[in-house]
């Protein structure tokens, strides 16, 4: 009994497109290199734009630089050689009653096979001079009285390329596998029947959109045949979300670590100051997830200075309470030690321990008083650990870990979280942002998170006014920081290079640090940068919040986690080297006091397009949308940053976009959960969103 052949058992379109006539192992070199391996692929390889060529234009009214289409005969053609047959030019003059166009190929003799003299040809192309009228290397089709245009008199595709492969020839190679596999495209979502919606749609199915993609029949049918393919992708991704956390609930138990108020109610008495309502209503929502059935897996968001710290804290207190221990990770090691400070003053009183773990410090714990107040438990032994990367480390194992926090999640990698999580039986998770995240990423990125929003500042801040000033000003910048100092204030000055780079043109801090020190005299200027020796770092902060030191100089090192109330002048140099979010959150180390802030941010004078984006930051404080620009300015893998790993790639998806896709997509998502859809696409391909892990 013989072995049936591969494609007797593999989807159609998960076939290699080597089955394909005329795909030979050269061809299939350069589809490989755009990422074109099978059949799907090719069907999926999106146009990055169109060209509508259905108007004739007579030849007498074609204009020198406009691209356009016309028609004629052919009423001469040639071929010459010159410089001893190493060079060629073939040419055809059409003819249409109106005027003459030459139409030239150099270098491609075979061109001569492929015309006749009395041709009916159709051209596209963009004229180069009227004396005589000239194009060179045009797209053609000869008229023929049965054949349908493929490049010509249509909405034609155009699409991205490699070296060697013509557009031509690929776009001839995808009608031929159009027209064979039409009809074998299947439905992803066959189980759901009508009650996706999809019906509704101007492109219900996923052959007529992928035809429609491809070779439209209007100007619309291209975006709403991308918006049903880009449904088809976020369906997918919200069904992996979906099947993953309910995988996750049916075989993880939740540790009870929702507590009993011993700590939290002389913590809250000792703050000095009362949650605000929003502060109140998310910690409502964490203490039910602390004390269900499933362990807590939550996203916390707040603008800066919103106060999540303190909410953190009451997690960890909950969480110590229960009798289990806590971990708090923060990117940086000024981050974590200003971390460790606060909350030993706030916990050391309640005798709960706190041990400081990173890079440069292994222990550093701060020892609770014997004598415990405003009526704490005596024999507190659960703690709580606070850390960088260090708490990733095979050497740092905590027992029964009940809760893990994650500060500036952006920051880490999706396998960096899960490595922590494992350090414990399915610890609760809180991850934490500055960062407000815009919708689409929060239904994405984070799609098997619960989110919390912090929608409100805690009250007796001063204002944060901003300004978009160009480098020529910064004599009247310094001036007026001058002033400010001269107040009794202090001020950042944040640089985009520790070192200078050449001819750049951006700074530096050291060397903006050896001019400062004397044009600021005689105030005081510290240096900050991420090439330091930790104690050089604690030793220039404690000087800056000492307030020995006026004016620091920083790269964008200090983006989270320093808190000095009496700095209140932001100046950022090469502002348009930042991205918005970034700019946002380095201003956020302002307006901590009661005093009116100013945050400065200068940028290259020739940049108007950086300067206009700027804008964005001078008429808005709300983190929500400025993450919402930045999202649409720089898109979501500049907004995650590279250490955030995960981020879903879509072919048609638009996170910028397309909301009210993502939307409609979770709620198919779990109407398909709900019918225990374990397999998404039918066509044999891997999606792409699977490396959406987190």
């Amino acid at each position: 009994m013989t072995a049936s052949p591969p494609q007797a058992t593999t989807p159609p379109l998960a076939r290699p497109v080597t089955t394909l006539n005329g795909v030979g192992p050269e061809r299939a070199k350069q589809l490989e290199r755009l990422e074109i391996r099978s059949i799907e692929d090719l069907l999926l390889h999106r146009p990055h734009r169109y060209e509508d060529r259905r108007q004739f234009l007579p030849i007498a009214q074609l204009t020198v630089g406009a691209a356009a289409t016309t028609r004629g005969a052919i009423v001469a053609q040639g071929l010459k050689w010159y410089q001893h047959h190493r060079k060629s030019i073939f040419e055809i003059i059409l003819e249409d009653g109106t005027a003459r166009l030459h139409c030239r190929w150099w270098n491609l003799p075979y061109m001569e096979k492929y015309f006749a003299v009395g041709d009916e040809v159709v051209v596209f192309g963009k004229v180069l001079s009227l004396k005589p009228r000239t194009v060179d290397h045009p797209e053609t089709e000869i008229v023929t009285g049965e054949e349908s245009f493929i490049h010509l008199n249509r909405i034609t595709p155009i699409y991205p390329l490699t070296e060697g492969l013509p557009q031509r020839w690929l776009r001839s190679l995808l009608w031929r596998t159009l027209e064979e596999f039409r009809e074998r495209i299947p439905e992803p979502w066959p189980q759901l029947g009508g009650a996706a919606g999809l019906a509704a749609w101007p492109i219900a199915s996923r052959s007529q959109a992928i035809g429609s993609l491809h070779f439209p029949e209007s100007i619309e049918e291209p975006e709403q045949a991308r918006r049903r393919l880009a449904l088809d992708e976020f369906i997918e991704l919200q069904l992996q979300i979906q099947l993953r956390r309910r995988n996750f609930e049916a075989k993880a138990a939740a540790l009870p670590c929702g507590g009993d108020n011993h700590l939290i109610k002389p913590f809250l008495a000792q703050l000095g100051f009362r949650l605000t309502e929003g502060q109140t209503k998310v910690l409502r929502e964490l203490r039910g997830d602390l004390a269900g059935a499933h362990p807590m897996r939550r996203l916390l968001q707040g603008d800066v200075g919103s106060g999540k710290t303190v909410v953190a804290a009451c997690c960890a207190l909950m969480t110590i309470e229960s009798g289990f221990n806590a971990a708090l990770m923060a990117p940086t090691e000024i981050l974590a030690e200003q971390h460790f400070q606060n909350l030993s003053n706030w916990l050391q009183p309640l005798g709960v321990p706190v041990e400081l773990r990173t890079g440069s410090k292994k222990t550093a714990r701060a020892d609770p008083a014997q004598t415990l107040v405003f009526g704490a438990r005596v024999g507190q032994t659960a703690s709580l650990t606070i850390g960088t990367h260090a708490l990733l480390t095979p050497g740092f194992d905590l027992p029964n870990l009940g809760l893990v926090i994650i500060d500036e999640q952006h920051r880490f990698g999706v396998a960096q979280r899960e490595e922590l999580v494992r350090k414990g039986r399915y610890p609760h998770l809180l991850v934490m942002t500055a960062t407000p995240i815009p919708r689409t990423l929060g239904l994405t990125v984070y799609g098997e998170l619960d989110v919390s929003v912090i929608d409100q500042m805690p009250p007796g801040r001063g204002a944060v006014k901003t300004f978009v000033r160009t480098a020529n000003k910064l004599p009247q910048v310094w001036a007026f920081i001058r002033g400010k100092l001269g107040e009794g204030r202090q001020a950042y000055a944040v640089y985009p290079r520790i070192e200078d780079a050449g001819p750049s043109g951006l700074k530096a801090v050291k060397q903006e640090f050896e001019k400062l020190q004397s044009a600021l005299a005689p105030f005081q200027v510290g240096l900050l940068h991420g090439r330091l020796k930790s104690a050089e770092k604690e030793q220039v902060m404690a000087a800056f919040r000492a307030k020995t030191v006026q004016v620091l100089l920083s790269t964008s090192l200090i983006e989270v986690g320093v808190d000095v109330p009496n700095a209140t002048v932001m100046l950022i140099e090469n502002a348009e080297q930042f991205g918005l979010a970034q700019l946002h959150q380095l201003r956020g180390r302002i307006g901590r006091g009661a005093h009116v802030s100013y945050a400065i941010l200068v940028a290259a004078p020739a940049g108007e397009e950086a300067l206009h984006r700027l804008e964005v930051l001078e008429q808005t404080a709300d983190g929500f949308r400025i993450a919402e620009a930045d999202l649409r300015l720089r898109g979501p893998g500049e907004l995650l940053g590279q250490q955030q790993s995960g981020a879903p790639k879509f072919r048609f998806g638009d996170l910028a976009g397309d909301l009210d896709l993502i939307e409609q997509a979770r709620g198919i998502a779990i109407r398909l959960a709900e019918l225990g859809a374990g397999k998404t696409r039918s066509s044999g391909t891997s999606p792409d969103a699977e490396h959406n892990r987190g």
